[in-house]
């Protein structure tokens, strides 16, 4: 599947994107394992309050599965103005 990153989230991993084989069943499961990858990623995920996913361009929740799914995407939450 396709991760992608945006603000804050892509300068701590370094990617803007990258595609990712995976057994994860949720999000939640997917921030383990990217998180166990390296430092870059377990800072990145370390407070998941602070970030959003969409799954597939739908905003979603951490809980989610990602049976289906080809683009996982996260970034923080967004202000208005």
């Amino acid at each position: 599947m396709n991760v992608v990153y945006f603000a804050w989230v892509r300068e701590r991993i370094g990617l803007p994107q990258e595609t990712v084989e995976t057994g994860a069943a949720t999000v939640k499961d997917l921030i383990a394992e990217l998180s166990a990858r390296e430092e870059r990623y377990a800072a990145a995920f370390a407070d998941i309050s602070a970030l959003r996913v969409a799954l597939d361009q739908e905003l979603s929740d951490f809980d989610a599965p990602l049976d289906g799914v080809r683009e996982v995407a996260f970034f923080p939450p967004m202000t208005g103005g």
